[in-house]
């Protein structure tokens, strides 16, 4: 225990720094996954096979690829492709975004589908537009189950983004790796890392529980009313 505590104070300054750039990496590629899978989303709720096919050829792929080979090729493939140098940063916000978008496209097509389908024959009835419905009933009434979800996914990617250590990124598992080889400790760094990704993960499902009792709660005193 002394020596696991004097690695933290030593190289407080390298766990702190991995902490942040792993909550920026996951904070910037979950808002813009979001945004890229409510499009997915809606290709694969459309009634154009073509469009509905790409959406899920590009579901499968992401689901059926490791995030790891995606950062790869993102940030080898970009100077391939292109001759240009992008930072391990943006390449891996670039690579977890695209892969987020997969899963937070299933999870609104999901929560979309949920939603109990009289609302769209009554909503169809008061002579609404399908883009109407969806934006002032459907979306609504989905985004209570929408947004536990995406809380579930931030926390997966707090821990899936240790791969981006791969090409360098200096987050929280590459500063466990800069410790362990400047310590010559091969071990307790990885207790420590281990543990501070329990306590990110941990303190995120509470509040993700804490939002979804207050969502049941809202649910149980609308129907009460």
């Amino acid at each position: 225990m002394p020596k696991i505590i004097s690695l933290i104070v030593d190289y407080r300054q390298y766990y702190l720094q991995g902490i942040r750039i792993t909550l920026e990496l996951c904070f910037v590629s979950l808002a813009l996954g979001s945004m890229l899978g409510s499009v997915i989303s809606m290709m694969k709720l459309s009634k154009h096979k073509i469009i509905r096919f790409i959406a899920s050829a590009y579901i499968e792929l992401v689901r059926g690829t490791p995030m790891m080979v995606q950062i790869a090729i993102v940030y080898f493939g970009s100077y391939a492709l292109t001759g240009i140098n992008i930072s391990a940063f943006l390449a891996s916000v670039i690579a977890v975004s695209l892969n987020s978008a997969a899963y937070v496209a299933e999870i609104i097509r999901s929560g979309i589908q949920s939603v109990d389908k009289g609302q769209w024959e009554a909503a169809k009835s008061l002579g609404l537009t399908q883009s109407q419905t969806m934006r002032t009933i459907i979306f609504p009434q989905a985004i209570k189950n929408i947004l536990p979800a995406l809380g579930n996914e931030f926390v997966t990617l707090i821990k899936e983004t240790s791969v981006a250590s791969t090409i360098g990124l200096a987050e929280l598992m590459q500063a466990t790796n800069v410790v362990r080889s400047t310590s010559f400790d091969a071990f307790n760094p990885l207790l420590i890392v281990a543990f501070t990704y329990f306590c990110l993960t941990f303190s995120i499902s509470k509040l993700v529980g804490l939002f979804e009792k207050k969502l049941s709660y809202t649910n149980k005193t609308e129907l009460a009313n």
